[in-house]
């Protein structure tokens, strides 16, 4: 494993062009929608399940021409239950790319296109929120195997690898964020800019620390013997 800094030039504003989402909280989705297809009339966005309905459903007749869903995109079906979705390097890839690293542009381009389909593409944005482990736990007719049905794996993989590449891309992780964003989109004449993305960025590694610990104190907290062996079918 090889870990280094990027070397390459930074780009201050991007101009949203593929956006990627995966939310369960879909309040004011369409007012973030409308607002980028206001910057980029020729944007895309990129979803899966319920999240890719609803956007569609925002989009209405001629949704094709901005959505594309996360399967065709892929190539990959979806696991049953939804289990795996958006872990796919032509996922990834977008979310963690470097913008003008040689290397990283021929993996997105030439690599993953060479394995069927169409070529990868750099995420501008990443909107995405959790499933609520908390307040799952939080009910009185919870069970251990609620809590671990509960655990969402796809979205802080995409978030964590949105946030560390905020170099290149946003990651929105709540719908409060929504409105100053759009706010921010519009004086940059529709771009997103640097700062902004640090600053969403930030907030997105706090966010996922702070769930993967409510889920560690949870199970932390339970006897194998007295909380769990009782709720299972042996």
């Amino acid at each position: 494993m090889s870990i280094r800094e990027n070397v390459y030039k930074l780009i201050d504003k991007i101009k949203p062009s593929n956006v990627l989402v995966s939310v369960f909280d879909k309040n004011g989705l369409e007012g973030l929608i409308k607002a980028l297809i206001e910057a980029n009339p020729d944007i895309k966005f990129y979803s899966t399940g319920g999240t890719g309905k609803k956007i569609q459903e925002i989009l209405g007749e001629g949704s094709s021409k901005n959505y594309i869903s996360v399967e065709e995109f892929t190539g990959a079906p979806e696991m049953e239950g939804g289990l795996v979705k958006t872990l796919h390097p032509k996922i990834h890839a977008g979310l963690l790319a470097e913008r003008g690293n040689p290397a990283h542009e021929e993996y997105l381009y030439k690599t993953l296109a060479s394995l069927g389909g169409a070529p990868g593409v750099y995420f501008d944005i990443f909107v995405g929120n959790l499933y609520p482990f908390s307040s799952v736990v939080e009910k009185e007719d919870a069970t251990p195997e609620t809590a671990r049905v509960n655990i969402d794996i796809g979205g802080p993989a995409m978030t964590m690898a949105s946030a560390k590449n905020w170099h290149s891309i946003a990651v929105l992780t709540s719908a409060a964020q929504y409105d100053p964003f759009i706010v921010s989109l519009k004086q940059s004449s529709g771009n997103i800019t640097l700062e902004m993305r640090f600053e969403l960025a930030k907030e997105a590694m706090r966010s996922i620390g702070e769930y993967r610990s409510a889920i560690g104190d949870y199970f932390t907290g339970l006897d194998y013997n007295r909380d769990v062996k009782p709720t299972l079918d042996i």
